[in-house]
């Protein structure tokens, strides 16, 4: 999918600035490539964009993989966003960052894995459809990016997966990820334990009293390890 997004330059600079932008509803991004900085490093450029249209990108089909022709006083790049940054609470959108792309260079991006088809594992033999991977990383032309990469789980029966080297090949993409990379695979349900025998021979005779014995306990230890914060 391709889309249009207007940009304005910006001359000012520093955390002031961008709020002022954001009180203005104005999105502060970077758009990087181009003309190269002093000593060859690749350039960027300070721009602004409408965070009504550029959540409309995001929220499209193609999302963060759309290609953008970027509006940006007398000329349009064609770019893509590299990545974004969102208020955790009101999720609107604080930052992003956009590079140019060549249309003959290929680039590497993530997509979606869509499954098809219903698993004979599943229906006839009572397994679990196990979805491991969601996406994969793949190697193309910015034209050819895929919505998504489809694979057919309507052969898979019980104890069988489906790994990346298995998907067709595709004259449009190549795969980055490992092959090895596990997609889908149906697995046995888990058996419900059994009871304990010592919980059977408890349930079978009379309780007895409990042993209290004597003697001084041994101090546990008081350090606890700090949960690690989720990221």
């Amino acid at each position: 999918m391709e889309a249009v997004l207007e940009a304005t330059k910006r001359t000012r600079f520093g955390k002031n600035e961008a709020g002022r932008l954001r009180r203005e509803g104005l999105v502060p991004s970077v758009l990087y490539g181009g003309a190269t900085a002093e000593g060859g490093r690749p350039g960027s450029l300070s721009i602004s964009v409408d965070p009504k249209s550029l959540l409309k990108i995001l929220h499209s089909q193609s999302g963060a993989n759309t290609l953008i022709t970027l509006k940006l006083e007398g000329e349009a790049p064609m770019v893509m966003l590299k990545e974004f940054q969102l208020d955790p609470i009101s999720h609107h959108v604080l930052h992003a960052d956009f590079y140019r792309v060549a249309m003959d260079k290929p680039i590497t991006v993530t997509v979606p894995v869509v499954l098809r088809g219903e698993a004979p594992g599943v229906k006839q033999q009572g397994g679990l459809l196990d979805f491991v991977h969601r996406e994969i990383e793949v190697e193309c032309l910015p034209a050819d990016i895929p919505g998504s990469v489809e694979v057919d789980v309507s052969g898979l029966m019980l104890n069988q997966s489906i790994r990346l080297r298995d998907l067709p090949v595709s004259t449009a993409w190549r795969p980055v990820s490992e092959g090895d990379v596990m997609i889908v695979h149906v697995v046995a349900p888990k058996a419900e334990a059994e009871p304990a025998v010592a919980e059977v021979e408890a349930a079978a005779s009379p309780a007895e009293p409990e042993v209290i014995k004597k003697g001084k306990a041994e101090k546990e230890d008081e350090g606890e390890a700090e949960a690690k914060p989720k990221k």
